[in-house]
Formats: C-alpha cells, sequence, structure tokens
C-alpha cells in the first residue's frame, strides 16, 4: 500500500494554468489547478516537464509556494538567463495554458504544524520560496509557533513577497521577517550591505538554547555558509534542514 502511494503522487498530472503574476522583474507566480492534486506539505517541490513538438522533452523542479490548503496550487518561478524552462514559465506561459506536473516530490525539508519549537527560515534569493509555504500555512491556520525568517536578497527590487511578507508581520508579534541586501539597500537604508555573516545571523535568530529548528534555502553556497555558521554558534546539526537551489547541468 505505501509503495503504490508513493508511485501514485509521483505521476505526471496536466495543470491547466489559473493566473500568473509578476514577483520582481525576472520572477513570476503561475497559479494552477490541478485536478486531483494529493495536497502537499509546506516545504515540498514538483517536477514540470515541458515538451515540444518534435517530442524534445524538458524538465525542472519548483518549489511550491502555496499552502496546502489553497484551492490552486502555486509555484514561484525564476527566470535563468541561459535557463531552458524558465524563460517559458515567466515569459510565455499565460492562463488557460497546460502544464505537465509531477508530486508532490520530498519529505526531510518539510515544515509540519504539530511541531511546535520556535523555527528559524533562512532563504538567500529564490529560496525564500519554500519558506514562504510554511510561513502562510503557519498564518492560515493561526498557529502560536514562534517563528522567524531571514531573507536574504541581493537588493529591494528582486525581493519576493515583499508586501505580504511586511503586512503579515506586522498582524503577528510572533513573526519576524528581516530582510538583508547583499548588493543594495533601499532608499534611506541604515543597516549593513553585504553577505550574511556570523554576528549578523546570531543577531537575528534564536541562541542555540533555545533548541530551535531551522530550514535553509537558497544557492549551495549560502545554503553551506549559514548551516555551518548555525554549527558553530552551537545549533543542534540534527536540527537544521537544508535545501539547495541552482541551475541544472
Amino acid at each position: 500500500m505505501a509503495r503504490a502511494a508513493v508511485l501514485g503522487r509521483l505521476t505526471w498530472r496536466v495543470g491547466r494554468v489559473v493566473s500568473v503574476r509578476d514577483e520582481s522583474e525576472t520572477a513570476r507566480t503561475i497559479a494552477i489547478d490541478v485536478p486531483d492534486w494529493p495536497s502537499h506539505l509546506a516545504g515540498q517541490h514538483v517536477d514540470v516537464r515541458l515538451t515540444a513538438e518534435d517530442g524534445y522533452s524538458a524538465q525542472r523542479s519548483y518549489s511550491i509556494a502555496s499552502r496546502p490548503s489553497d484551492d490552486h496550487l502555486e509555484l514561484t518561478v525564476q527566470r535563468l538567463v541561459d535557463g531552458e524552462v524558465s524563460p517559458y514559465l515567466t515569459q510565455v506561459l499565460e492562463p488557460g495554458d497546460q502544464l505537465e506536473l509531477r508530486g508532490p516530490i520530498g519529505g526531510w525539508f518539510v515544515w509540519r504544524p504539530a511541531e511546535q519549537a520556535p523555527t528559524v527560515l533562512v532563504g538567500g534569493g529564490s529560496g525564500v520560496v519554500p519558506l514562504m509555504a510554511m510561513v502562510r500555512q503557519r498564518i492560515a491556520e493561526g498557529l502560536p509557533t514562534p517563528m522567524r525568517l531571514i531573507y536574504s536578497a541581493r537588493s529591494p527590487e528582486t525581493v519576493l513577497y515583499g508586501d505580504e511578507l511586511r503586512a503579515a508581520s506586522k498582524l503577528d508579534p510572533q513573526l519576524r521577517v528581516d530582510l538583508t541586501y547583499t548588493r543594495k539597500g533601499p532608499p534611506g537604508w541604515q543597516g549593513r550591505v553585504g553577505r550574511l555573516d556570523p554576528d549578523r545571523l546570531a543577531e537575528l535568530t534564536w541562541p542555540a538554547s533555545a533548541a530551535p529548528n531551522a530550514f535553509v534555502c537558497g544557492p549551495t553556497g549560502f545554503v553551506e555558509a549559514v548551516a555551518d555558521m548555525l554549527v558553530d554558534q552551537g545549533h543542534d546539526a540534527q536540527r537544521i534542514k537544508t535545501e539547495r537551489f541552482g541551475p541544472s547541468g
């Protein structure tokens, strides 16, 4: 029975695009109606497959941005200059078009509402996407779990979900959102600009004595650096879950 369930989740489904919206100049959120979608856990991803008229196909994995209870599945896709799939998804795809999807996939990098420990989310660039699903689920279910999101972006123009995150953190004292910028801050920015360093990370998250759970997602170098900093600061490595983003080979 368990094996059959796994195989069932990994069958290809055809979804219909309901809407698209730009999150930044290079990122777009795609809302998809997927018949018989088995739901998902915050942090999981799907495979997307595109097939050309000549039969050539290409597939890529994208994290799910929507909460499990949403009516439609949402993916936020960052366009890569030399990408094979992302340019089509972010510049060509329109409502009414169909997409082949397989998933949900992943059982390690997931956040479950039953977890009551303080939770710190650290995202670099588009690595914020699966973390956003966790934030949205926590808000939707009115959960008291203390949660902090540390979001490292290149500049204000590249921030995803900025308005939504600012509004949510103002309404919920148990949700804290901190943005850091590696290249340029917004007008009037008084904070530091540069890569997230140990001092800044320690300032923004809980001490190791609070035993928080940590989810870190982004480019490989970012993820490895943050995970190492957390361990060096005394955090339990078993409580640190990581997911790496990057272009396919």
